[in-house]
C-alpha cells in the first residue's frame, strides 16, 4: 500500500506535469489551429451565456483557492488567520463557488448531450472533459462534507504539506504527508492530477492561451463602400 500511494502522490505528479508541458508544447507548435476551445456558441446560444458564465465564475474562484490554499506555506497565513478557521473559510467559499460551478457545469452538460445539433459538432474528448470535471466537482463538494468531522484543519494542513512538498521536489515526503487523509481526499486529488495528465488531449488548452500578439499586430483596414 505504501509503495502505490507514493507512485499515486509521489510519483504521478511529475508524470501528469511533464506530459502537460511536453505535450502542450508539440500540440501548440504542430497543430496550432487545434489550440482553442471549439465554442458551439453559434450553434445554439440558448442558455449558453448562462450556463457558461456561471461555469467558468465557479471554476475560476475554486481554483485561486486552491492555489492559494494549498502553496501558501502555515507560517505565513498564520499572521492573519489559524488553520481551523482558514478551513472554515475554504468549506463556505469553496462551496459557495462550486455549487454555481456544478449549476454551470450541468447545464453544459445536458446541452452538450440532448442538442441534436451540439452532440453532432462534438468530439469525444468534449464529452469526456466535461464528465471529468463533473466527477472531480462531486468530489470536492464532498470533501467539505467529510471536513466537518475533523474542523482542527489537520487534513487541510495534510494537503497542502503534500503540495508543497511537490514543488519543492520531495516526493518522498509528499506522499508520506497524504498518506493517512481520507480517501474522498485522494480521490479527489488523483483525478485532479488526472486532469492536468489529459489537459494537452482536449479543449482545457485555452485556459493557458493569451492573444499578446495582438497588441503587436498591424491594424486591419476596412474599407467602406
Amino acid at each position: 500500500m505504501n509503495n502505490l500511494n507514493h507512485l499515486l502522490f509521489g510519483v504521478y505528479p511529475y508524470i501528469a506535469i511533464m506530459v502537460l508541458l511536453v505535450a502542450s508544447w508539440i500540440r501548440f507548435d504542430r497543430e496550432p489551429y487545434t489550440w482553442k476551445a471549439d465554442s458551439s456558441q453559434l450553434l445554439d446560444g440558448k442558455n449558453f451565456r448562462v450556463a457558461s458564465n456561471l461555469f467558468h465564475i465557479g471554476v475560476i474562484f475554486v481554483l485561486m483557492g486552491h492555489f492559494v490554499g494549498l502553496l501558501t506555506p502555515e507560517w505565513i497565513y498564520h499572521h492573519v488567520i489559524s488553520s481551523p478557521n482558514k478551513q472554515l473559510l475554504a468549506m463556505v467559499s469553496g462551496g459557495f463557488f462550486g455549487i454555481l460551478c456544478l449549476i454551470g457545469l450541468l447545464m453544459l452538460i445536458n446541452r452538450r448531450l440532448t442538442n441534436p445539433r451540439v452532440r453532432a459538432s462534438s468530439k469525444f474528448s468534449d464529452v469526456f472533459i466535461l464528465l471529468l470535471l463533473l466527477v472531480q466537482l462531486l468530489l470536492g463538494l464532498s470533501t467539505i462534507v467529510a471536513s466537518l468531522d475533523h474542523l482542527d484543519g489537520s487534513v487541510m494542513i495534510a494537503l497542502a504539506d503534500w503540495a508543497q512538498n511537490i514543488v519543492i521536489l520531495k516526493p518522498q515526503l509528499a506522499s508520506e504527508s497524504i498518506a493517512g487523509v481520507p480517501l474522498v481526499y485522494k480521490l479527489h486529488v488523483f483525478v485532479g492530477l488526472s486532469m492536468i495528465f489529459v489537459f494537452p488531449f482536449t479543449r482545457l488548452v485555452h485556459m493557458i492561451s493569451a492573444p499578446i500578439w495582438y497588441l503587436g499586430r498591424r491594424y486591419q483596414v476596412v474599407r467602406e463602400r
